[in-house]
């Protein structure tokens, strides 16, 4: 028999390099502190600063831009149950105009339970969604990212 098994959908620890060509989202040389702080909305530089600290306290990796607006934390690897593979980051952030978006944190087996302790969020495909961290439970959100990153083996 000819070919290639399928793969398990899931994530795993480290980047193997097997991205479905259409992704186009990677790790870029721009450090992430100078994305803040060149970020045009003063409270999203503030906002920026605080998470840039969180997620670096409790994952304990330096962040890493991936395009021009994520800051990722760690190095997972992902197949769909589709089987579309790529590499991605474990848990992170973008500050947008509007709200920032949070990745990685519906991923820990107590992410439910947590996520009605969070306060005033929205739920995304693949991410949460907060105005501002002013709006939302620290503990809880440490908690959150901490489950995230402690999810993928």
């Amino acid at each position: 028999m000819t070919g290639t098994a399928k793969k398990e959908p899931g994530w795993t620890r480290g980047h193997t390099g097997e991205t479905a060509k259409d992704v186009k989202t990677t790790v870029t040389d721009v450090v992430p502190a100078d994305f803040v702080e060149g970020l045009e909305w003063p409270r999203r530089q503030e906002h920026g600063r605080f998470l840039l600290e969180v997620f670096g306290r409790v994952t304990g990796v330096e962040p890493a831009m991936w395009g021009p607006t994520m800051v990722g934390y760690g190095e997972a690897h992902y197949v769909s149950p589709s089987g579309r593979e790529g590499d991605w980051f474990v848990v992170g952030f973008s500050p947008r105009k509007a709200n920032l978006a949070l990745y990685g944190l519906q991923s820990a087996p107590d992410s439910e339970e947590l996520l009605e302790k969070l306060g005033k969020h929205k739920l995304g495909a693949g991410c949460v969604w907060i105005n501002k961290p002013e709006d939302v439970d620290q503990d809880v959100l440490e908690q959150l990212i901490r489950g995230g990153w402690e999810s993928v083996d």
